[in-house]
């Protein structure tokens, strides 16, 4: 774990990497999928481009040759297709000259292309998974732990069974949650522009017609008089599991060949898709590393919840460290369903020893 300012994480990143087992997962000359987020256009919730360079240049060390990549997005923004994508990675600073490795997009040019992995789960058999991450000989999950409105926290579980998925998978995993409009809407119109379903429609109010809602929930996200909900039952727990499957799917083709970080600075309340800019729900904790992947998100999410509230964020007014943050700011979502649900299919553990590197 490193911890401090966006400096002293800087400095103490090389280090943080050193002391960890990574090395156990990359080879001279193999090529290493770095999944990343690049961030929405003009919004600054993803790792920062100086930190990923460190990173490359450590896989470089090792004699890997690592490329940085993500899957086009399911809903209508910056990132819906290649070209787009490509466009606002390299305007956040995400380019082969800064950070010495190639911007790859997994997953063809609009996201359809995808490879069917075999998954030991409950729910489903196989997942449609982007098939640079299949083919890769190792992966490098890069996660910003942040909150989330459908899982409750976004991590490296959310970084592997979400962001690895084609189109296909990522529409599979959000079927399960149908939003609805309450009376409070002001019909301003600004969720049409994102549904990828076109499945709303704005008179007084919006309207969503549940025959054409695929639950992709970024209405919820874009609405900005939160007037957007979601009808809560199972369909969040469900939504959980099947990214762990998917997760699991991930995993599944690399062996002993994952390794995993997770930045936890700049912790927004919802998704970094929201494409919005958004304050931070705790100061910057850290970095941490691990080869676990349901390990390090439960050490991320005890972290935060351990950490004194952030002045001017969205918690409520006295908030106590060592509450459930996430609980707070989604109260109708259970964030340790994912890490339940990961633990009992054997993805990993929940049990971790925290060692803060100096």
């Amino acid at each position: 774990m490193g911890a401090g300012g966006a400096d002293d994480i800087a400095a103490r990143l090389d280090a943080l990497l050193d002391e960890s087992s990574l090395s156990d997962v990359v080879a001279p000359g193999e090529l290493v999928a770095v999944k990343m987020h690049f961030g929405e256009s003009r919004v600054t919730g993803h790792v920062r481009p100086r930190f990923m360079r460190r990173v490359v240049g450590w896989l470089q060390k090792q004699g890997a040759r690592p490329f940085l990549t993500d899957t086009n997005t399911l809903y209508r923004g910056s990132r819906a297709d290649t070209v787009s994508h490509l466009r606002t990675a390299v305007e956040h600073g995400f380019t082969h000259q800064a950070l010495g490795a190639p911007v790859v997009i997994a997953g063809g040019l609009r996201g359809t292309t995808d490879t069917m992995v075999p998954v030991e789960g409950r729910l489903m058999t196989s997942a449609g998974i982007g098939p640079e991450f299949v083919q890769a000989d190792a992966l490098l999950s890069v996660a910003h732990f942040k909150g989330h409105e459908i899982t409750g926290f976004g991590g490296t579980l959310k970084n592997l069974g979400m962001g690895c998925a084609s189109r296909a998978g990522k529409l599979d995993m959000h079927s399960t949650t149908k939003p609805y409009v309450k009376p409070s809407c002001s019909g301003c119109g600004v969720c049409v522009s994102w549904c990828p379903a076109d499945a709303i429609t704005v008179g007084e109010t919006a309207e969503i017609d549940d025959g054409k809602c695929i639950g992709c929930a970024e209405c919820i996200s874009v609405c900005p008089t939160k007037a957007v909900g979601i009808r809560w039952n199972e369909s969040t727990d469900t939504c959980q599991r099947k990214m762990v499957e998917y997760a699991m799917a991930v995993v599944a083709t690399k062996p002993g060949r994952a390794g995993y970080i997770s930045f936890i600075t700049d912790v927004h309340p919802v998704c970094d898709c929201y494409g919005t800019e958004k304050i931070s729900i705790v100061p910057d904790i850290g970095v941490v590393v691990s080869l676990d992947p349901v390990a390090i998100d439960q050490a991320a999410y005890d972290l935060v919840n351990a950490a004194p509230v952030a002045d001017g964020g969205q918690l409520s007014d006295g908030y106590s460290a060592g509450s459930d943050k996430f609980r707070d700011l989604h109260p109708d979502v259970d964030p340790t369903v994912q890490l339940r649900y990961a633990e009992e299919l054997g993805l990993g553990t929940r049990n971790y020893e925290l060692v803060e590197i100096a």
